[in-house]
């Protein structure tokens, strides 16, 4: 039997009328503990390890580098702005930026458009296409000392090219003897390499642009050319803006397929040396200049960046 302070106790724990009754508790299952502030950080405490030893750490020592007088084995002085100074006067420092200039020019052009024809062929579903795939992608995943070296075997004075030539009746070309073929030898391994890669991303835009525009424009009389020009490339032109600003960079920071084809003294007399060589002939070696070669880093740091400014500046300027 319950007592009057018990009834006054249970009617109290009653909800008044016309109020809604509390929540019931939850009771957190047994074995899961509350998480911590810190377990977000725990988990990506690993990559970001990496991520600071391999990326953050050396960008800032070389940053620290570039002020000073550095070499292999000297710790080196603070000097300012020496280093900088010094590249104005460097004619190797115009020479690789020349080149690694024209590269851009030369590059990134064919890496726009070559690739969305590309994908343009490859997306159509015919017999035999799935190969077409596989071989476009094949040189994607190739080793770039392996596709060097067959370029070079092939453009050689005695090698496959010039055998054909000769065989024609046009005679020998010195694609790795002239300056300037030299260059454009490996542009266009450049541009081989990358087709495939860059056709990828465009078959993943491709998939995304509805099949009733270019019905329409059919419909309307347009052909294969007009089609392509006011239907597909304005569909797919934030990804050429994206391809320009990754081939950009990539064609300025070149360095395996001319170091490869031209050797480690940059071709004839040093011509074809783009900037990326010369920090590598720069600052290696037991007397290698380390502060002189991380303010070439600087300059090529900054270039880059401008590079990708000035795509997306003018991507913004169409958009407007």
């Amino acid at each position: 039997m319950k007592t009057p302070t018990a009834i006054r106790a249970t009617a109290a724990d009653l909800p008044a009328e016309g109020a809604s009754p509390p929540p019931p508790r939850r009771r957190s299952p047994r074995g899961i503990r509350r998480q911590l502030p810190t377990s977000p950080w725990l988990f990506a405490a690993p990559g970001l390890l990496v991520i600071g030893a391999f990326i953050l750490y050396p960008f800032l020592s070389t940053l620290v580098n570039a002020f000073t007088d550095k070499r292999t084995l000297i710790p080196g002085e603070f000097v300012g702005l020496d280093n900088f100074r010094e590249l104005l006067h460097d004619d190797m420092f115009w020479i690789g930026l020349r080149n690694s200039t024209l590269y851009v020019l030369g590059v990134v052009p064919a890496l726009v458009l070559l690739p969305l024809l590309l994908a343009l062929l490859v997306q159509k579903h015919i017999p035999g296409i799935t190969f077409f795939r596989s071989a476009f992608y094949t040189p994607v995943v190739a080793s770039i000392v392996v596709v060097g070296l067959i370029w070079v075997w092939m453009l050689d004075d005695r090698g496959l090219v010039n055998a054909v030539l000769e065989a024609v009746g046009v005679g020998k070309v010195g694609f790795l003897s002239d300056q300037w073929l030299l260059l454009f030898s490996a542009m266009g391994v450049t541009v081989w390499k990358g087709l495939g890669y860059y056709m990828i991303i465009y078959l993943a835009a491709l998939a995304n642009v509805p099949r009733e525009l270019h019905e329409a424009a059919a419909v309307d009389g347009a052909g294969a050319v007009r089609r392509f020009l006011t239907v597909t490339v304005p569909a797919v032109r934030s990804t050429m803006v994206l391809v320009g600003a990754l081939a950009s960079v990539a064609a300025f920071k070149v360095f395996s397929e001319v170091y490869l084809m031209a050797g480690p003294s940059g071709g004839p007399a040093g011509e074809d040396t783009t900037l990326v060589m010369l920090v590598q002939r720069v600052g290696t070696g037991l007397t290698g200049r380390v502060g002189y070669a991380s303010a070439i880093s600087v300059v090529v740091f900054v270039v880059t960046v401008a590079l990708m400014l000035l795509v997306l500046r003018a991507d913004r300027k169409e958009d407007a």
